[in-house]
């Protein structure tokens, strides 16, 4: 990434989500804001296979818009891995009188006419999360630097020898792209070897089709070849520790996995030895920023320093790595999740282990 891209720390950013005032922004059926003097932001997500979105980015940014703008309404949509579905998406809340369109695209190379209709009925577009062309602003995290931390972590769990498997996000996804870069930016120069002809583009991000692709070349190639593997989030970790498990490898015997998004069950796997590490990028920060800057659009206020992304205004963040022994600084004590959630009755003894209980 450049070096004008400005860095925003998040380790150690803790914040309470909390519940009020969210039932009256949730839905993009609100009675609230139906009048022509109310300010409508409009909250565009992919998918929910990806328990961030519903768990996180939406409560945290109707949160901050309705503590900034007690007038504001949020219209929330979720397209549901569906790009024809979210264009429709958008030309409701376009109807509904949106003046700030927030969109997590699930084709952010083909969002441009989604862009240009907000933009031609007067609404300003933020990028949030992935990439998209012609947008007003964009934020997200330093994606390439995410896929170098992810093949760094692999490449040193593996010793820098032996054979690995690539899981790699959806072709449709511009971030997705960003994280191969960074990854084979570290992998192609290691002296790791890519066990199979090329890399797997996962259409959707699926576990279900990450557990099918990794089943599906166990068919070709033992389990005690596969010495590591490079998956782009958690999802595909879950998948991927899946059908080695499926394959009979014992837990405690699995290559080491990688991942992203700092979910639930990838933490516990994290501490329960199953997966390597995984990328936290706060959603904290980038959905409390989205907010910020759609209630000051919407008011028609100035929205701060911003730094150069493909010529557009932006907000990068800085991702940070989690792995077993710095669970507790970056999960725990930044809020994200409690003990009591990590530590169930199933990882008591992983989480006693990692001074959690």
């Amino acid at each position: 990434m450049s070096s004008l891209i400005r860095r925003v720390a998040v380790t150690g950013f803790a914040i309470a989500l909390g519940t009020a005032g969210l039932a009256a922004c949730g839905s993009p059926n609100d009675s609230e804001g139906s009048s022509k003097d109310s300010k409508v932001i409009a909250l565009l997500l992919p998918e929910s296979k990806t328990t961030r979105y519903e768990s996180f980015d939406r409560p945290i940014f109707e949160k901050k818009v309705k503590e900034l703008c007690s007038d504001c309404s949020v219209k929330y949509y979720n397209a549901d891995q569906d790009a024809a579905k979210q264009a429709q998406q958008v030309d409701t809340a376009i109807n509904a009188g949106a003046k700030v369109v927030v969109l997590d695209p699930v084709d952010g190379n083909g969002a441009g006419g989604m862009v240009s209709s907000a933009q031609e009925a007067g609404a300003k577009v933020i990028a949030y999360d992935r990439f998209i062309k012609g947008a007003d602003y964009y934020m997200s995290f330093d994606n390439e630097t995410v896929g170098k931390l992810q093949a760094e972590a692999l490449e040193e769990a593996m010793g820098g020898k032996g054979g690995y498997l690539q899981l790699n996000g959806a072709p449709t996804d511009p971030n997705a792209a960003q994280f191969k870069a960074g990854a084979e930016s570290v992998l192609k120069a290691s002296g790791l070897t890519l066990l199979t002809k090329s890399s797997y583009d996962n259409p959707d991000w699926s576990p279900d089709n990450a557990q099918k692709y990794v089943t599906d070349q166990l068919s070709k190639i033992s389990p005690s070849d596969i010495k590591g593997v490079y998956a782009a989030n958690d999802g595909q970790a879950g998948g991927v520790i899946a059908a080695l498990k499926g394959a009979g490898v014992a837990a405690n015997a699995l290559p080491p996995v990688t991942g992203q998004d700092a979910e639930l069950a990838a933490i516990q796997r994290i501490l329960a030895g199953e997966q390597y590490m995984t990328i936290f990028k706060s959603y904290f920060i980038e959905a409390e920023k989205a907010g910020e800057v759609a209630v000051a659009l919407v008011k028609g206020d100035d929205v701060g320093e911003t730094t150069d992304f493909e010529g557009i205004k932006s907000f990068i963040f800085d991702p940070v790595v989690v792995k077993k022994d710095n669970v507790k600084e970056n999960i725990v004590d930044t809020g994200l999740y409690p003990v009591a959630d990590i530590c169930t009755a199933d990882y008591a003894d992983a989480c006693k282990a990692a001074g959690l209980s």
